[in-house]
């Protein structure tokens, strides 16, 4: 075990989506002479720029960031892989005297780079294909009800409607002929080689985090989130089942070029997936911090970035985490 007092230090700040998390991270950034690093398992796609509230141009110019425009919408990225990508990045920056700041809402990947991954099979591409047609044939309610039949355990923790994670349960329980969560049993956490000051943003009410997400949407259609995906699916072979657009916001919009629902619906059914985004990431941070030091901020906060600077400033003098 190494002594934290002689690691590099790596700020953790994370939050549900429409927290304000990115513009957080810019005046960390500017004040702490850091590096984003971003733990969204959306923006590591090329194309996806609205939909994902991927920073433009001019702010990449200006604070460095990482882990975005990864691959195309067609290819795969997994948690294994982000984990060893960050890892590299954050001893890269670390290395220029910089402090790695991981920025995001993708709860699994900041679990994968803090505690590693426990030995899953990798993905079977025939085996998927095979699960969608099932899916599509019986819906994804019956998926989850047959893993409720493998693996009572990991399908108490998946909602019915839940399509990729469905998926992958089913697709591990074929694969090794047990259920997942004997699995994840055996798994053994490894050290993280930083001392982590992670910070919660956390909204006091969750009615107005509610609002924000509904300006979000609506913000994201009137910038031109449907001819962006238009325009990637021109370029691009995707369905709706398609890792990237599965995405929240995307996977609405290809429903909604499909003619399988209007532009209301398109609109009330984003915000919806949105809100249970932001629901499922702020049940993560409730489950982390059982076992992490975490600081939670009120994100409806009027000098939040105040708080979060003097927050970062004391612990790294006090050489706390």
């Amino acid at each position: 075990m190494q002594n934290p007092v002689c690691l590099p230090t790596a700020i953790f700040l994370m939050g549900p989506t429409a927290s304000g998390k990115s513009q957080v991270a810019l005046d960390i950034a500017k004040k702490f002479s850091a590096e984003i690093i971003s733990v969204d398992s959306a923006q590591v796609y090329r194309y996806m720029d609205i939909g994902t509230a991927k920073p433009g141009q001019e702010i990449l110019a200006h604070v460095p960031h990482h882990l975005i425009n990864l691959i195309n919408p067609d290819q795969s990225y997994s948690a294994a892989q982000f984990r060893q990508d960050a890892l590299s990045i954050m001893q890269d920056i670390s290395s220029r005297n910089k402090i790695p700041l991981l920025v995001g809402g993708t709860m699994l990947y900041f679990r994968a780079l803090q505690e590693g991954l426990s030995i899953l099979p990798p993905a079977d591409q025939d085996l998927r294909l095979t699960l969608e047609n099932m899916a599509e044939k019986h819906g994804w309610p019956a998926m989850h009800q047959k893993l409720s039949e493998l693996d009572q355990v990991i399908a108490a923790r998946i909602m019915p409607t839940d399509s990729q994670r469905i998926q992958r349960a089913l697709e591990v329980c074929y694969l090794t002929q047990q259920p997942m969560s004997e699995i994840l049993k055996k798994f053994q956490p490894i050290d993280f080689p930083y001392r982590r000051i992670s910070i919660a943003l956390i909204p006091s009410e969750r009615s107005q985090l509610h609002l924000r997400i509904s300006e979000r949407f609506r913000s994201m259609l009137n910038a031109g989130l449907i001819e962006e995906v238009q325009s990637i699916r021109q370029k691009f072979s995707l369905s709706v089942e398609s890792p990237s657009m599965r995405c929240v916001g995307y996977r609405q919009t290809c429903l909604y070029l499909d003619n399988k629902i209007n532009s209301d619906e398109l609109h009330d059914m984003g915000i919806a997936a949105t809100r249970q985004l932001a629901k499922r990431q702020l049940t993560w941070l409730r489950s982390m911090r059982v076992t992490d030091k975490i600081y939670e901020l009120d994100c409806l906060s009027s000098d939040l970035s105040t708080q979060v600077n003097n927050l970062i400033r004391t612990a790294i003098e006090t050489g706390a985490d």
